[in-house]
C-alpha cells in the first residue's frame, strides 16, 4: 500500500468540526447540571429567598418583586421622602415600630437597613389587600399630613413611606418588614437575613 498524501487543511477541519461538536454536548449536558443550583419556580413560592437588583430604581421609584407568593416592595426613598418620615411620627399608631413587624435592624426611623431603600411586604395587616402607592403630597382625599405612601382602598388604611400605620384607620399595625441583607451596594437578599 502506498503512502498516501495527508490533508492538512481537511484534518485540520475534521479535528475543529469534533471539538466543537464535543463543545457543544458538553453544554448541554453541563446546563441542567448547572440550573440545578439555582432555586425552581416551585422553591422559590415555598419561600427560597430571591435576589433584588436596586441599582436601576430611580429615587421615589417603586417596584415589586415576588417571595413566598407575596408582593415585596422595594422603594429607593428620596431625600424629601426621609426627611418627611419624622415629621409623621405624632400621626402614626406605632411611630417607633415597637410592635414586632419587622426584623431587629429595621427598628429605626426609616424601618431599613439604609435609609433611602425600603423593603416591605406589599399587604395590608387590616384584611390582607394590597395597597396602592402613592408618593403625590398632600392630595385632598387622603386629607392634611399626607407625604406620600402607601393606600388601601378597600377600607381606607394609609401607610406613610416607612410603611407605618397611620391612626384611625382599620389596619391595626405596620406593614410587616421581610428578613433581608445586602448581598452587594446593588443587590439584596430578600428572605435570608443570616
Amino acid at each position: 500500500m502506498e503512502n498516501q498524501e495527508i490533508n492538512q487543511s481537511r484534518r485540520r477541519f475534521l479535528t475543529l468540526a469534533t471539538a466543537g461538536a464535543g463543545g457543544v454536548a458538553a453544554l448541554g449536558v453541563a446546563t441542567p447540571f448547572l440550573a440545578s443550583f439555582f432555586p425552581s419556580e416551585k422553591a422559590k413560592a415555598a419561600g427560597a429567598p430571591i435576589e433584588v437588583d436596586v441599582s436601576k430604581i430611580e429615587p421615589g421609584q417603586l417596584i415589586t418583586a415576588e417571595w413566598q407568593g407575596k408582593p415585596i416592595w422595594v422603594l429607593n426613598r428620596t431625600e424629601t421622602q426621609q426627611k418627611d418620615l419624622v415629621s409623621l411620627n405624632g400621626e402614626m399608631v406605632d411611630p417607633n415600630s415597637e410592635v414586632e413587624q419587622q426584623p431587629e435592624y429595621c427598628k429605626n426611623e426609616t424601618r431599613s437597613i439604609k435609609p433611602n431603600i425600603f423593603v416591605a411586604i406589599g399587604i395590608c395587616t387590616h384584611l390582607g389587600c394590597s395597597p396602592t402607592f402613592r408618593p403625590d403630597v398632600a392630595p385632598a382625599d387622603l386629607g392634611p399630613g399626607w407625604k406620600g405612601g402607601f393606600f388601601c382602598p378597600c377600607h381606607g388604611s394609609k401607610f406613610d413611606l416607612a410603611g407605618r400605620v397611620f391612626k384611625g384607620v382599620p389596619a391595626p399595625t405596620n406593614l410587616i418588614i421581610p428578613p433581608y441583607k445586602y448581598l452587594s451596594d446593588t443587590t439584596i437578599l430578600v428572605g435570608d437575613d443570616k
